[in-house]
């Protein structure tokens, strides 16, 4: 879940942060370019000033010379441009007349694009229009022209054509810096979005853990409702109140379980001893009680594992660190008379390896499932047993040679009171793999059933090499 949190919530972030840095960025170049229209309007007036004067001159000279202030307004264009760089002319109105002053002197008047449609502004009398924004990445010039008026008439026209090089890194500057203040507040965001998404889902992690735990048979497991939004820590609190109720149902269903089975013991073992009694009355060899007795010994086979699966399900797990592979062996050799009387070759592949596991379950489901492999392979086929570990987990597996289950049939093994309708002559109550599977999931282990190629049955018996958790 944080993988799919997190990520919107940078995506809003950054959205937003955009949103307010990019007005920001496109401001600041506005405001820079504004900064120097003004400054170039202040000179163009100044000059507009000196200009406005210089109206006659002799015919053939570029400059009214009678009184020197032609001579002192190209000076200033002169110096104008010597220090700063930019250009700088008054225009006369007629294209046939030459300019009244310029620097440098071989600049002439604007013919095209914006230093004309400005300087064409200027001599109907406006007053300079905001040029077009010039950005970092362009090399554009910013002209600006102002009307000359002489008597209330517009003689000529002041244009300056200033370079942009100053201006345009001085907006990159201010870009790079609102760049960075950006990165540092993502940065910021990000971080508290990693505080933010581990505060609101610490509460849903720690409630999948113990939901696990719940679901691979550690009843006890609850979630400690420490932080987090205030929903979800009513969500644990009702979370623990579910799993108290469904221990309680799930110890009452052991508990009665339990307490029928042991009841039941105890008239069934009177009734099969009246049974034999009277099967002393009777002639030898008869079908009739012989078949109860066979009834009665089947019904004291399923209470008995009724009663140990209930003490498996309720009994706590004396977890150790064992030898695997030797206590495989020692199961493998308990069952090879059974195995040689049956014909069936047993076999057990049990090198040394160790994992966490209670010996006696571990020992019990091992023989529930080298039990039933034997059951079912015919005479002539072969059992093995192969222990091997993974670094994670050690693993038991059992393949036998017999007639296997479909897959319909591997989603029900291990059920309560489930039988193959294949394989219902066989002595049986249905319990075993149930019994086998409470015991391993009560240390941390798990068991798998899948099919054995070309036939049969594959069952992998899982236990960690690790401690699990309490």
């Amino acid at each position: 879940m944080r993988t799919r949190l997190l990520p919107l919530l940078i995506v809003l972030m950054a959205a937003v942060l955009l949103a307010l840095g990019i007005p920001l960025a496109v401001s600041l170049a506005a405001a820079r370019q504004q900064e120097v229209v003004v400054d170039r309007i202040d000179d163009t007036a100044r000059f507009a000033a000196l200009a406005q004067f210089v109206t006659e001159r002799p015919s053939g000279s570029r400059v009214d010379t009678t009184d020197g202030r032609g001579e002192t307004l190209q000076r200033e264009l002169e110096q104008y441009y010597r220090v700063y760089g930019i250009k700088a002319g008054v225009f006369y109105r007629e294209k046939s007349q030459s300019a009244m002053a310029n620097a440098p002197q071989e600049w002439g008047r604007p013919t095209e694009g914006e230093g004309l449609a400005a300087f064409e502004e200027a001599l109907l009398g406006r007053r300079p229009h905001d040029p077009k924004q010039v950005w970092p990445w362009q090399e554009g010039r910013l002209v600006v022209a102002s009307p000359v008026i002489h008597d209330g008439d517009v003689v000529a026209a002041v244009v300056t054509d200033s370079p942009t090089d100053q201006m345009r890194s001085k907006i990159l500057r201010g870009w790079l810096i609102i760049a960075a203040g950006e990165s540092a507040a993502m940065l910021l965001a990000v971080g508290a979005a990693l505080r933010l998404t581990g505060w609101v889902l610490k509460p849903v992690r720690v409630l999948d853990v113990t939901t696990h735990a719940i679901a691979s048979g550690r009843l006890k497991s609850r979630v400690a409702v420490a932080s987090g939004p205030p929903e979800l820590r009513r969500l644990a609190r009702s979370f623990n109140e579910m799993a108290d109720n469904v221990e309680d149902v799930l110890e009452q269903q052991r508990a009665f379980v339990a307490d029928a089975s042991h009841q039941l013991r105890n008239p069934l073992a009177a009734l099969l001893l009246r049974i034999d009694l009277l099967a002393l009355e009777l002639p030898e060899g008869n079908e009739e009680i012989a078949s109860v007795r066979t009834e009665g010994k089947r019904l004291a086979s399923v209470l008995d594992d009724l009663l140990d699966l209930a003490l498996a399900e309720h009994a706590e797990s004396d977890l150790r660190l064992i030898d695997v592979g030797e206590l495989t062996a020692e199961r493998v050799a308990s069952w090879s008379p059974l195995a040689d009387d049956k014909g069936v070759a047993l076999a057990g592949t049990c090198p040394a390896t160790t994992a966490w596991a209670d010996p006696i379950a571990l020992s019990s489901a091992l023989d529930a499932v080298i039990d039933n492999a034997l059951k079912f392979t015919p005479a002539g086929e072969r059992v093995e047993v192969r222990v091997s570990s993974n670094g994670e987990t050690s693993t038991v597996v059992v393949t036998d040679g017999g007639p296997g289950l479909s897959d319909e049939e591997l989603e029900r093994v291990g059920d309560r009171f489930w039988r193959s309708t294949a394989h219902q002559n066989i002595k049986g109550s249905g319990l075993g793999l149930s019994i086998s599977r409470a015991l391993i999931a009560a240390g941390g282990g798990s068991i798998a059933y899948a099919h054995h190629e070309p036939h049969g049955l594959r069952v992998t018996v899982t236990v960690p090499r690790s401690r699990p958790p309490a």
